[in-house]
Parts: C-alpha cells; sequence; structure tokens
C-alpha cells in the first residue's frame, strides 16, 4: 500500500516537473510568470572603437531573452559601458571607456538577479 502512494507521488511530482520545463521551455521562464519583455536600455555610442576595455562575464541564472535584457540593461546603466549578451553562451561582452572595476560589474548584475562567476579580461 505505501508503495503504492509513494509511486503515486513520485508520478504526480515527475508530471508537474515536465509540464512545467514545457511551459519554461516554449515561453521563458518570466514569460512563464506573466512578465512583459523590459525596455532595453539605449546606448548612445555603440562604436567599438571608443571602448578601449573590454571584459566577459559568464553569467548564472540566465534562461530567456527577458533575462539576458536585465543583464544587458544593468551593465549598459553603468556610465561609460556597453553591453552585450549572449544568452547561448550564458555571457555578456562589456566595452568599457574606462576600466570599470570587476566589483561594479558583479554588483549590476546581483542587483539584476544574476551571478557573474567568471570575469575574463580582453583588453
Amino acid at each position: 500500500m505505501s508503495t503504492a502512494v509513494i509511486t503515486t507521488l513520485l508520478v504526480i511530482a515527475a508530471v508537474l516537473g515536465i509540464k512545467g520545463c514545457i511551459k519554461r521551455l516554449y515561453s521563458g521562464c518570466c514569460k512563464a510568470s506573466g512578465e512583459k519583455m523590459p525596455k532595453r536600455l539605449r546606448v548612445k555610442d555603440k562604436d567599438l572603437s571608443h571602448y578601449p576595455y573590454e571584459k566577459v562575464l559568464k553569467v548564472d541564472g540566465m534562461s530567456c531573452g527577458i533575462c539576458s535584457v536585465r543583464v544587458e540593461n544593468a551593465l549598459n546603466a553603468l556610465e561609460g559601458t556597453y553591453a552585450r549578451v549572449d544568452l547561448d553562451r550564458g555571457q555578456a561582452d562589456v566595452y568599457m571607456k574606462e576600466d570599470t572595476g570587476d566589483e561594479a560589474l558583479r554588483d549590476a548584475v546581483r542587483e539584476a538577479g544574476y551571478t557573474v562567476y567568471r570575469i575574463n579580461r580582453i583588453k
């Protein structure tokens, strides 16, 4: 009897888990909660030759387009930065006019709700 109850509970949990995964797969994690796509923060200067510094941030927790826009907006809100997020690679390419410290970049991403687990200086 107890085996049947445990098996039933496991099947129910598996069905609910699979249902949630499918929902997120087709609508994104944030859209599943009904959240709308945030507006992208507009960067006035997109000429990369004006940005002598570049870092690549590996970001954990991004799983949909809304997540990537949040991270991009958080980094673009910093003075003198231009960031582009690649969701598939889980990274943000950050171009800077001045050498912004790693902690400032980590803090901006953390405030957006995500975690930076590695920063590579490119130039």
